[in-house]
This record gives structure tokens, sequence and C-alpha cells, in this order.
């Protein structure tokens, strides 16, 4: 049951999250844009289609920004609710009706958990539907630029490459597949002038690739390690290719740090596959787990600066908060980038584990 006390919490603290929102998005594309403004104009294109360009770039681009100041956003909305009411005497109002400051802290972490669950959709659902537009670069922001594939990792381990690629019209030229045993030997090679991708469909569920002049080399049973003679090779002129490498796929796999872009429900599909880079994978899945549990973390750490009667030292209390809730932010942005050779998930728990403490020892000694 919702006290008055609780409605009028959550109605402040939602308009705040929403104020929060749009300045600290509005801020991070302002200042992208300034640094990246030579690269959106430099194809001297029309102001229209630059502005379009823009636009095109920034609008997923949203959804990513969203997932890296999730837990600023929040903190910063219950901050600034907590510190108006000690400002107005509030606290002390309410400390007097005999309600405990832990009760006035508990409509806020409701809240917190419930936009917190905003994080886990945004980057569980949303950023992975929108990925492949995620990976474009500033000077490519409408994905037409044609750029040459290098053995990307297909199904079974197959290597794909192409001599051009155009997101624009979906398609591949010079074509090149290769296809490898368990050993690593190459048995198979497709080769195509030209290739057009057809999705899936539903008497059709996997995608396909629509050769021009295919031609597929097999190696027979018994010949060498690779391709050998002509007299030990299978000649085939297939007109399709069947791949989980759709063109949005190839886009997103040519970025460097695509694997931040995927789902859990993917990185654990990509990490089934034993060509895949393990110890990248898990540290980005762990990276995931721990991302919602650390923007909570940050308005643990926040609250009891801003829980106290006193009005007096609002604005110190508020540069502490910052310190303390920054070197959270800055330890855990070191933590989830160090790239180690072992698959070891400790560097994304680590500072969970130190400003968890923290988190715990400064919430105890909030005098109510």
């Amino acid at each position: 049951m919702l006290t008055v006390l609780d409605r009028y919490l959550l109605r402040s603290l939602l308009v705040n999250y929403l104020i929060g929102l749009g300045v600290m998005l509005s801020l991070y594309v302002v200042l992208d844009m300034f640094v990246n403004m030579d690269e959106f104009t430099e194809q001297r294109d029309p102001v229209l289609t630059i502005l379009g360009n823009i636009v095109g770039y920034y609008t997923p681009n949203l959804l990513l920004y969203f997932s890296q100041l999730s837990g600023v956003i929040t903190l910063f909305a219950c901050a600034a609710v907590l510190a108006r009411m000690r400002k107005l005497n509030e606290m002390t109002a309410i400390l007097s009706s005999g309600v405990s400051l832990y009760r006035v802290a508990r409509p806020v972490l409701i809240f917190g958990a419930v936009v917190t669950g905003l994080l886990v959709v945004d980057t569980e659902w949303l950023v992975p539907a929108v990925a492949h537009k995620l990976s474009r670069d500033h000077d490519d922001a409408d994905g037409k630029r044609a750029y040459e594939v290098l053995f990307l990792r297909d199904k079974g381990g197959a290597l794909l490459s192409a001599g051009r690629f155009n997101p624009g019209s979906r398609d591949l030229e010079r074509l090149l597949v290769l296809v490898r045993n368990e050993d690593g030997s190459v048995v198979q090679t497709w080769e195509a002038d030209r290739a057009t991708w057809e999705p899936p469909s539903s008497v059709r569920p996997q995608g396909r690739w629509h050769l021009d002049r295919g031609r597929l080399t097999t190696r027979l049973a018994g010949a060498e390690t690779g391709l050998g003679p002509r007299e030990n090779q299978r000649v085939t002129y297939p007109a399709y290719y069947e791949s989980d490498l759709s063109p949005e796929a190839i886009e997103l796999r040519q970025s460097q740090g695509w694997l931040r872009f995927l789902s859990l429900a993917q990185l654990r599909e990509l990490e089934a596959d034993q060509t895949a880079d393990r110890a990248s994978i898990i540290q980005t899945r762990h990276s995931r787990i721990a991302a919602p549990i650390v923007s909570l973390l940050l308005l643990l750490l926040g609250l009891p600066f801003f829980l106290d009667r006193s009005p007096a030292n609002v604005l110190g209390d508020a540069g502490r908060c910052l310190l303390v809730c920054g070197l959270c932010y800055v330890v855990t942005f070191i933590a989830q980038n160090i790239r180690s050779e072992t698959a070891s998930a400790l560097p994304a728990w680590i500072p969970i584990f130190v400003f968890g403490t923290l988190a715990m020892v400064l919430l105890d000694r909030v005098r109510t």
C-alpha cells in the first residue's frame, strides 16, 4: 500500500529521472558530435544529407549511451530528490513524525530497482536488435560504404571472405568460403563472382546467399590434407550457400568491440562454438550480468550521503558522494575492459565485492 510519502517521493523521482535522462543523453550526443563532426562532413554531402546521417547515427546509439549512463542517471535523480528534501527541511519534518530515514529510502530503492530493469531490457533486447547499426563508424552513418571481408567464422567453423561487401545492396563480390574438418584441414571451397542475401522465410528457416557463377570444390575421401590434384576433387556448381552470416551479422562482426552488442543468449550460443574467443566471451557475459548490480550499487553508495536531517552540509555531502561513486564508476570501467588471456570472470566482480562492502558500511552509519 503506497502512502502519501511514497507517492510524493516516486512522483519526484520520476520527474528528476526524466530530466536527468534527457540532459545526460543530450550532453553525450553533443560532446560526441563536437568531436566527430568532421567525419560526418568529410564527404561534402548536402546539408540535409549530413543532418539525416547525424540523426541516423545517433538514434540507435542512444540505446548504447543509455546502457552506459543508466546507473549515473538513476543516482542523479535519487540524489537530487533527497538533497532538495534536506534543503527544504522536509527530512526534519519526516523524522519528527516518527518515520525512519530507512523508511524514506525504501521507495527510492524500489524506484532504483525498477529503472534498473530498463537497463536489462535495453541491453538484452533493444541493443542487439540494432547491433549492426551500432558497429558503424561516424563517416559511414548511412551504412553504404563497401569494404573487404576477411575470414569471418560461419557455421561449423567455416571461414567466409569477400573482396567487397556492399551493405546497401546486401551483396558480396568475389566470395570465398573455406569449410574445414575437425582438425582444421580444408575439405571444401565455395567460390562465386557475386552473392546476394536471401533472408529466412516461413518455408526456409535458414538464410542463404544466392550465388552468381557459384563453384563448390570438395576434397574426396582419401585425398591429401589439402585440396589436391583435380582427380581427387569433385566440382559442382551450386546456386545457394546456406549461412549464419547475414549482412547485418557481417556488419556487426567487422566492429572490433562487437561482442558487447550481443545479448546473453547470443553470447552463450557463441561460447559453444569451439572456434570463438572464449575468454573474451566469458568476460563480456559476466560484465553484462554485473552491470545492473553495479547500477544499484551506485545508488546504495550515494544514498547514505543524503539520508541526513541537517540541511547545512548538502553541498559537501554531494561532493563526497560524487567522489565515492565516481571512483566506483571508473574502477568498474577499468575492470570490465581488462583483457585477460584466461577465461576469468573475476575482474568484472571485483568492484562489486569492494564497493558493495563500502556501501553496507556507509548505510549502517546512517543516523535515523
